[in-house]
This record gives structure tokens, sequence and C-alpha cells, in this order.
């Protein structure tokens, strides 16, 4: 799998700002079929650090229902997996860049 395929985007949350700010953890919404090796070596890769820990969660599906003029129109939200990576001690990651 390539690097690019294994992130899709951070995890910008009240959580997550906490966790970087505290224990230098940072969440990011990652591929279902990576696994903790390939998400490792795709964040080094892109953001040009040393990380020490990963530990993945794999958030179920959801069903939602919503009340329209038409009628009750009901779906599924899929599932999908976060990353809590840990970085090295000292080293961040800039995830909201030059806003």
């Amino acid at each position: 799998m390539k690097f690019a395929d294994v992130l899709i985007k951070p995890i910008i949350t009240e959580k997550s700002n906490k966790l970087s700010e505290k224990r230098n953890v940072y969440a990011f919404r990652v591929d279902r079929k990576a696994n903790k090796l390939e998400i490792k070596k795709a964040i080094e890769a892109f953001y040009g650090i040393s990380v020490t820990e990963v530990n993945t969660v794999v958030s179920p599906s959801k069903s939602k229902s919503r009340f329209t003029k038409a009628g009750v129109i009901s779906g599924r939200k899929p599932a999908y997996k976060k990353a809590y990576v840990t970085v090295a001690e000292g080293e961040s990651i800039d995830l909201y860049g030059s806003l």
C-alpha cells in the first residue's frame, strides 16, 4: 500500500488537541486495511519525525435516519479506522500549517 493511500486526514477535535498538547499524541483517520507498521512509515515519511508508538481504533458503522417531506430516510455511515500516533519527545507535527 502506498503512503499516500494510508493517511486520509488528521482528526482535529478538542480531544485530539488536548492529547497533542499534554502527551504528544496525534490522531489521524487512516485506511481500514492499513496496519500499524504502514501507518508508522507513512507518518515518518510525510512529516519527517520519529514515531514511538501507534494505537489503532476501528469505529463501527452507525445507522442514521432523518425526517423529510418524502418520509423517513434511513441509511448507514461507514465504519472507519483511527490511529493515535505518539511522537518522540521534543518533536511535533504542525497540523494547521500557515492559516
